[in-house]
């Protein structure tokens, strides 16, 4: 049983997955050397935009044309560091949703899989959809005016002179293929936490089904109780292995929407470069929906168990049976709760709180 297969192809391509398949020494290696190629190219256009701040800009205007891009590619960093660090856990993550008491056991619980694995995997596209149209604006406005103008798309210190045509061209790709390779880890990362979020809610339709046919199979349930225990498990384990990368696209996001704004209001260049920072701008906040979104319906739905239990027929059911779902709602009164950081809670209020710092921080900037 495969579980978010497109998110997987995407960390695939990215170089943080490599496939069961390439098990064969010569494989292995020539993906680890695709992997430090995908390192090097996010990594030293990063280091290219910070080194320009550090050592070139001199005007806000400046500043803003770096930073909202410098940090949407910190992000990309942190990210591309977490899917590497991080794949034994990813690994151990998927082995509980398809190994017992997680795996679907009849076809209505397998129908309830189905069902959340395909959203999930149907938003990563649509995710990937909208980013990956921003970078086809960015590369065809850039074609059509930089590059003419013998500019690179993005400001950035280099150690070299890139005047020569040669050099140029080579800096120029450099740039590109780094701003598509981190777009696509992005909808990678970001599709693979949002599908376990989603799978944890999945994992609850399935426990509730289950708890449906307790009075005709009491059997069953020291299956729930396993269950139960290990959605838990699992929630703590997302949180605590993703924590830093949640609280970095937090920040972020907060500091691009700001930054975006800024450069709207102040660009006097053609409608095709607001369209470019629009699509810009939507795929951060994007980004950042789907966490708040998701970790909001995964309390909704940790929160709901309680009132499925409460409203089953309990004068059907063995004493030992309702000592153990009294447990289950004991439990379950504190509902599963994702956080960036242990700090702030990933939920629609927090997306609002988002908004509101970033608009606030706008109007200060305008201020300066």
């Amino acid at each position: 049983m495969r579980i978010l297969d497109s998110t997987f192809k995407f960390l695939t391509f990215c170089g943080c997955w490599r496939p069961d398949s390439w098990s064969s020494p010569c494989k292995r290696i020539i993906y680890h050397m695709h992997t430090f190629v995908v390192v090097m190219l996010i990594n030293t256009f990063t280091l290219s935009q910070l080194l320009d701040i550090i050592l070139t800009v001199d005007n806000a205007d400046d500043f803003t044309d770096n930073f909202y891009v410098l940090l949407a590619m910190v992000v990309s960093c942190c990210k591309l560091c977490s899917m590497l660090v991080n794949q034994k856990n990813i690994a151990t993550l998927t082995n509980i949703l398809t190994e017992r008491p997680c795996k679907p056991l009849e076809q209505k619980e397998m129908d309830i899989y189905l069902k959340y694995d395909k959203s999930a995997q149907t938003n990563t596209i649509h995710y990937a959809i909208l980013v990956e149209s921003t970078c086809v604006c960015i590369t065809l406005t850039s074609l059509l005016t930089d590059f003419r103008r013998k500019t690179l798309t993005f400001r950035a210190w280099l150690p070299y002179d890139y005047s020569p045509p040669m050099l140029f061209y080579i800096t120029y790709v450099h740039q590109l293929i780094s701003l598509i390779i981190a777009s696509i880890l992005n909808v990678a990362c970001d599709g693979l936490i949002c599908g376990f979020l989603l799978h944890i809610c999945c994992q609850i339709k399935i426990l509730e089904s289950r708890l449906k046919r307790i009075a005709h199979k009491p059997d069953i349930l020291n299956v729930c109780i396993q269950q139960h225990n290990r959605i838990f498990d699992f929630a703590v384990t997302i949180n605590d292995k993703f924590r830093f990368t949640i609280a970095s696209q937090f920040i972020m996001s907060t500091l691009v929407v700001c930054f975006t704004l800024y450069q709207l209001t102040r660009s006097t260049s053609t409608n095709a470069k607001y369209i470019q920072l629009a699509l810009y701008m939507c795929s951060m906040l994007t980004q950042i929906f789907f966490f708040c979104w998701y970790g909001n319906e995964v309390k909704l739905k940790s929160r709901e168990l309680v009132n499925y239990i409460f409203e089953m027929d309990w004068c059907t059911l063995d004493v030992n049976v309702k000592k153990a779902l009294l447990l289950i709602m004991r439990r379950s009164t504190m509902p599963i709760e994702f956080t960036s950081a242990y700090i702030i809670s990933m939920n629609l209020d927090s997306f609002v709180g988002l908004l509101k710092t970033s608009y606030s921080a706008y109007n200060i900037l305008q201020q300066v």
